[in-house]
């Protein structure tokens, strides 16, 4: 888990809970995906760490044709964001520095108290 957060350049706030990660090697490029769970007051200075390209953009609607990601978050036993109703996501970078190719960022809110952040990236 500690070396798909440095892959991602993530540092994961002390207060995340159910945090998984996992990395699948490719020909060329590795998929890396991370989520955890955040306390809703802590969702925001997480956020603004990443310092994404453009404010996150709210996704009210799941998408209707949900296609299958490369690395899929099915992998951690979760859904995928793009299934999920009411998710704030947007691009962190592209390109990044390193030998990051790009990051993705989405947050659903899981209940009144916490969210959970989904981290997406390509090396």
């Amino acid at each position: 888990m500690d070396s798909v957060a440095q892959a991602l350049r993530v540092v994961v706030p002390s207060t995340a809970t159910g945090t998984a990660a996992a990395r699948r090697n490719g020909f060329q490029d590795d998929g890396l995906i991370m989520s955890f769970l955040l306390p809703r007051d802590a969702v925001d200075p997480f956020l603004s760490r990443l310092k994404p390209e453009r404010p996150l953009r709210l996704r009210e609607q799941p998408f209707a044709a949900e296609a299958t990601p490369a690395t899929p978050f099915a992998h951690l036993g979760l859904p995928e964001p793009d299934s999920l109703p009411q998710v704030r996501e947007g691009q962190v970078c592209a390109p990044c520095e390193g030998g990051l190719n790009w990051l993705k960022v989405a947050v659903a809110q899981i209940d009144a108290h916490s969210s959970r952040v989904y981290l997406q990236g390509v090396d």
